[in-house]
């Protein structure tokens, strides 16, 4: 069943530094544009739904680049507003063995996205014409003009009968000194709205504050995950728990809870090409199985798949077809296809 899925945030340039340089060896920079909304957007798109951006772009030609590679993505421009002079920008560099990837952000606080005014979105007409809007914890870290319009289109699609997605995506270095304080009470917000969350035990300690004896994480998970969905009532709360292995390969295990049910997928271990957006690709599986009616089972085996293939593509954004992640779900190693 087709749905219409729209997605709230910022579009960002991002600028790749080639192959395994460091920022200051590197002459050349490759673009691409990309943001957690625009990833979960266009992955829904790619799995035959109508995927709306709803951010606002610069009126200038920077703006029309962005517009035209989020068209090719399959992402419908719509509710895309033109205003301000900036993206947001970061800068990525790839690590390699024991160095880590490291992302540095430039401009962003002034981009066209971050400072639009009040009145930029008819997020009352929006509401009407979709049956799905997802909103993302970095987004809510921005400034309070930005977190008025998240609750405010939040509010909105609810009162409208519509699905609201929540990815808390807590970044302590967003919300600075005693950022857990500040995040709380806007989490919380967004948490009453929302209807599908991802998050995993830590939020529930770090971000919400809430205290267990456990020490394992997957008791904690266990223990927390359905305090969190009775106490804010919500329906569906997936996540992931990450584990990187000395080989340099990463293990993924995803899990799903629904009808006051834990569901897990297996275990998944692959090798990592880009890592970028790869949380993205798991939300937009857990929202496609919600959609689609799937399983819990068939769902998170999905979302872990969409997930894992993530990492196996450059850039950020989820590229992978539906029927190349269910073949995933089934095939561990791919030879040539012919």
């Amino acid at each position: 069943m087709v749905k219409r899925f729209a997605a709230f945030g910022e579009v960002m340039m991002r600028l790749q530094v080639p192959g395994y340089e460091l920022l200051s060896q590197a002459s050349t920079l490759n673009y691409s544009f990309s943001g957690t909304g625009v990833n979960v957007a266009s992955a829904l798109a790619r799995f035959g739904h109508i995927g709306y951006l709803v951010s606002t772009l610069p009126a200038n030609a920077v703006g029309d680049a962005a517009v035209s590679y989020l068209q090719k993505l399959g992402i419908d421009r719509s509710f895309i507003t033109r205003g301000g002079n900036y993206v947001g920008m970061y800068f990525l560099e790839n690590g390699f063995g024991a160095r880590s990837s490291r992302v540095t952000y430039s401009n962003r606080l002034e981009s066209s996205f971050n400072t639009a005014p009040e009145g930029s979105y008819d997020f009352e007409g929006i509401a009407k014409n979709i049956d799905v809007v997802h909103f993302c914890g970095i987004t809510l870290a921005m400034n309070d003009s930005v977190r008025h319009h998240m609750k405010s289109f939040a509010k909105a699609v609810k009162e409208n009968g519509g699905t609201v997605v929540f990815d808390c995506n807590y970044r302590p270095s967003l919300w600075g000194a005693d950022g857990y304080e500040k995040a709380k009470p806007h989490y919380e917000e967004m948490l009453y709205f929302a209807d599908i969350v991802m998050m995993n035990e830590k939020d529930a300690m770090f971000v919400l504050g809430m205290q267990t004896e456990r020490e394992k994480r997957i008791e904690q998970l266990m223990e927390l995950i359905p305090k969190v969905a009775q106490k804010y009532e919500i329906s569906v709360i997936a996540g992931t728990h990450r584990t990187i292995n000395g080989d340099n390969t990463h293990s993924l295990h995803g899990f799903i809870f629904k009808n006051q049910t834990f569901t897990f997928s297996n275990t998944i271990t692959f090798s990592v090409y880009d890592r970028i957006g790869a949380g993205d690709a798991y939300t937009s599986g857990i929202v496609h199985g919600e959609m689609e009616g799937f399983s819990p089972e068939k769902t998170v085996a999905f979302a872990a798949a969409s997930g894992m293939l993530a990492h196996t593509i450059v850039g950020d954004t989820p590229m992978s077809s539906e029927n190349e992640i269910f073949r995933a779900m089934t095939e561990t190693v791919g030879d040539v296809e012919r």
